[in-house]
């Protein structure tokens, strides 16, 4: 009715005015947690943040705000069967599905695709018996979307094949033990730092940061705070396709970086190729065999690469959410300055228990990577201590 849709408009303006989250779904979906104004959940982050680090930290906190919808340029679904047929699914607090028919935070690429994909896999019974999951995968301009089934997937390679020409869109299906490719896994991304281009090939496989503009946000202000530093040749731990590692490589005159993920770490090497990065050598190495190395130990993999020429006045660390190793902090402890980016600051406050005694923090800064939730990236730039 008009009054409907005026009460629509009011509570559109109303919710861009007070900064706040717009969606049928929020107190349902466990996914959107925070739906006061924005500003109100800035101030939250902060105050936990100063609370956490407290101990090692009392100076400014700086704070990188997220746009408040279109910003997940990932996002995994469940896919939830009916009798009404197949629909969206994201988990309740407890576990249990709830049906949504679109989501606000996505980048528009995948809004655009969501209800597409979902009318094929309705229309095509094969591609929607036992298909339980699906993931979606943007960069700058392009999108895949990834299907997860049930049951063996050569069963159905002439269906999806077909989904793939009709939505002109890389599609991959996996199930337990194989995957089809149709068109291309790998996504060619686009971030601008100071100014620059830098051009990256991601795959949907590795770990990619997924808010695109905090992502920018976040390399942006490493390279102001290090080219404040002398520096000499930089060391990266769990560097991923390269994310830090290419437009950092500019300031430094060698650049070391290593990353367990096969995958990423073949991604990486071409990065450096495409943007004309001479001076970085990648290494598929896990942070405590590089460890190993650096104490003598020798491998097959660095024998073209010798550790002793290296004068490392950098290291950053971008560790899983379980933080860094006990072998690892001790390593990072003789390097003159770390920049430490966290995902949980549980275990940065941990780290920092140990790093203290030699390291103090200079610079603390949080990027707003998931809005409406309680998670916040927090970068440390921590010197040496005189």
């Amino acid at each position: 009715s008009l009054c409907q849709l005026a009460k629509a408009g009011l509570d559109l303006a109303f919710g861009a005015k007070m900064n706040k989250i717009l969606c049928a779904s929020f107190n349902e979906c466990a996914s959107c947690v925070l739906d006061g104004d924005y500003r109100a959940q800035k101030e939250l982050k902060i105050e936990r943040t100063r609370q956490i680090l407290k101990p090692f930290y009392d100076g400014e906190i700086e704070f990188f705000a997220s746009a408040l919808s279109g910003f997940r340029s990932r996002a995994e679904l469940r896919l939830w069967h009916n009798e009404n047929g197949l629909h969206y699914a994201m988990n309740k607090a407890d576990k249990r599905p709830v049906i949504i028919q679109n989501c606000s935070i996505v980048d528009e690429k995948i809004a655009d695709l969501m209800p597409k994909l979902l009318a094929r896999l309705n229309e095509n019974f094969k591609l929607k018996e036992r298909v339980f999951g699906v993931e979606f995968v943007t960069s700058c301009d392009e999108i895949c979307v990834i299907l997860l089934y049930h049951k063996d997937i050569l069963s159905i390679e002439d269906e999806l094949s077909e989904l793939f020409r009709a939505l002109k869109i890389s599609v991959v299906a996996r199930s337990r033990g194989k995957k089809l490719v149709f068109g291309s896994e790998i996504l060619n991304e686009r971030l601008k730092i100071a100014g620059k281009i830098f051009k990256y090939k991601i795959s949907f496989d590795g770990f990619i940061q997924p808010n695109r503009a905090i992502n920018e946000k976040m390399i942006t202000y490493v390279c102001e705070k290090i080219k404040k530093q002398k520096r000499r040749d930089f060391l990266e731990l769990y560097c991923g396709h390269g994310n830090f590692t290419l437009p950092l490589a500019r300031h430094f005159n060698a650049v070391l970086a290593s990353e367990i993920n096969k995958t990423s770490i073949a991604l990486s090497k071409q990065n450096a190729i495409l943007n004309g990065a001479e001076n970085i050598k990648f290494i598929r190495m896990g942070a405590d065999e590089l460890i190993s190395a650096f104490n003598g130990r020798e491998y097959k993999r660095l024998k073209d690469i010798r550790l002793k020429d290296y004068d490392f006045s950098h290291i950053l660390v971008d560790p899983p959410r379980a933080g860094c190793s006990q072998d690892v902090l001790m390593m990072m402890k003789d390097y003159e300055n770390i920049i430490y980016v966290s995902c949980s600051q549980e275990s940065l406050a941990r780290d920092l228990g140990i790093l203290e005694p030699t390291h103090r923090i200079e610079n603390l800064a949080l990027f707003d990577q998931f809005a409406h939730t309680n998670h916040i990236e927090t970068i440390a730039v921590l010197s040496k201590q005189k």
